[in-house]
């Protein structure tokens, strides 16, 4: 990558942080490209010429946005310090302070997108899958969940959470939030039990 090329990317880079930041403070729809452009020290006919429309712009923001929790979140499934239910517990709480510091617009527009924003949320969700599943595979070994659960089982079940997603919303109340992810994402792991197995 030559000189020029990198100064094209760290600006690309500078927008999208910039843009991210905005969006998850006050939501898309009040935040215009003018604002993003003015914070990210360019003009706005730059942030067009990179990303086209501010909706092109919006679909690369979550996307980076999904893609590098995604990735934060496996981090800490591969941290040897912490037990499977540590990492869980861990996963559980960082999701809840995500959420109840998120702008809930912010929130249900990358839970309820356009088609195309869907499809490539969809290809994230697939690109981490097997990693998803090797994750649950070592709970098993570990005692954790139930041995004689099968892959396809698992693969189901995730599955099924997913389109659930679909038509979810999230609420103006950033507690509310907060908690709401907390539940779900306690659901996720522990299904209906009253509370999580306290396993060494």
């Amino acid at each position: 990558m030559d000189g020029y090329q990198l100064r094209t990317e760290k600006k690309k880079e500078k927008i999208r942080n910039v843009a991210i930041e905005l969006f998850l403070s006050f939501g898309i729809e009040k935040v215009s490209i003018t604002e993003i452009a003015k914070k990210a020290s360019v003009s706005p006919v730059t942030i067009y010429n990179h990303f086209g429309t501010k909706d092109e712009l919006v679909r690369k923001v979550i996307t980076s946005f999904i893609q590098k929790e995604w990735e934060d979140r496996l981090d800490i499934t591969k941290r040897g310090d912490l037990s499977f239910h540590e990492k869980i517990e861990k996963m559980v709480f960082e999701t809840e302070s995500i959420t109840g510091k998120t702008n809930p617009e912010f929130l249900n527009s990358m839970i309820n997108g356009d088609p195309e924003l869907e499809k490539m949320i969809g290809e994230i969700y697939h690109q981490f899958l097997p990693s998803i599943v090797d994750f649950f595979e070592e709970g098993k070994k570990q005692g954790y969940m139930d041995p004689d659960i099968s892959t396809e089982t698992i693969m189901i079940y995730l599955n099924l959470l997913k389109n659930a997603m679909s038509g979810f919303h999230f609420y103006n109340d950033p507690e509310k939030n907060s908690k709401l992810a907390k539940d779900l994402t306690n659901f996720f792991f522990y299904g209906l039990l009253n509370k999580a197995p306290n396993r060494k």
